[in-house]
């Protein structure tokens, strides 16, 4: 297969591993700067080009999309699927799962467990928002915020006020969601490819930090994971759309409680943590998809 690796920056862990991997199993990799592409949006034949050049013959395009690039990002990987290039994840499920607050929506339409979660527009309703999903202490998290940035524990009525007026006078969309207190300030990241959870990891917060992402300084440490956190993780990404996922989850007394779906998981935590070669599985079920739909197209052809 001709790989085309949608990436900013070549020497990022996950786009090494990502070449490295792909060509150990004799693919063609070509690492792409999204930003560099642009696009002839034609009725007969779309095309990209980047640097002077147009991007042809490709199989196959593993984006992997910061979320300050989402927009364009996303145009560009469509570009590809107009072209009849394979996206390892669609542009619509990626922009569907970077929207926070729609993920939830359609997360919890079809029955995914989450933390209760608000969301409010005027500073007025704040009372009956803190009431209502289950009052402090509370999580306030800005939907823009990627990270852990933006996230803001706040322990009490007053604080909790403050913090969500501050945020609604700058004209920020946020969520106000409860606290999972028994989660002790861990979350588990479950990496999904296709119809398997291949690894999963835990994630710990730093003493006197409730926020567990890794770029925050958090710990990362193997896991094995239950059979309803693999079921959650796995429903959860489906709803989204996605072949590969990293699925964040509390572990909650009521069960595992989703926080959040994310297509372009970053593989040197999970690769660190579980031992396991995470590159090379994206793509034999890459390789497995691409079988499955030249085979496809056979039998309609010989119909």
């Amino acid at each position: 297969m001709k790989v085309a690796v949608l990436s900013r920056n070549k020497k990022l862990y996950s786009t090494r591993r990502l070449v490295e991997a792909g060509e150990a199993l004799g693919h063609e990799v070509h690492v792409v700067d999204t930003l560099r592409c642009y696009m002839n949006i034609a009725t007969a034949k779309p095309t990209i080009h980047y640097a002077g050049k147009p991007l042809e013959g490709f199989d196959a395009v593993i984006p992997r999309i910061g979320a300050s690039i989402t927009f364009y990002g996303a145009a560009v990987l469509r570009q590809f699927e107009m072209m009849g290039v394979y996206p390892l994840n669609e542009s619509v499920a990626i922009t569907r799962s970077r929207d926070k607050l729609r993920s939830l929506q359609l997360l919890s339409r079809k029955g995914v467990g989450l933390p209760v979660s608000g969301f409010a527009h005027s500073p007025g309703d704040i009372n009956d928002l803190l009431q209502m999903v289950g009052g402090t202490p509370v999580v306030i998290k800005l939907l823009e915020g990627t990270q852990g940035i933006g996230v803001v524990l706040a322990e009490t009525k007053k604080a909790a006020e403050s913090v969500i007026e501050a945020f609604m006078g700058l004209k920020a969309n946020i969520l106000v969601q409860e606290y999972v207190k028994e989660a002790g300030g861990a979350d588990i990241r479950c990496f999904v490819v296709g119809d398997r959870v291949v690894a999963a990891m835990k994630r710990q917060a730093q003493p006197g930090e409730f926020r567990s992402n890794l770029h925050r300084g958090g710990s990362a440490s193997l896991v094995k994971i239950t059979p309803k956190e693999r079921q959650a993780a796995l429903k959860a990404a489906q709803v989204m759309g996605l072949n590969v996922a990293g699925v964040d989850l509390l572990r909650a007394e009521a069960g595992p409680k989703i926080m959040e779906v994310n297509s372009s998981p970053g593989l040197e935590g999970i690769e660190n943590a579980s031992g396991k070669d995470v590159a090379t599985m994206i793509y034999r079920h890459l390789e497995k998809v691409m079988e499955s739909n030249k085979a496809t197209t056979k039998t309609r052809g010989k119909g």
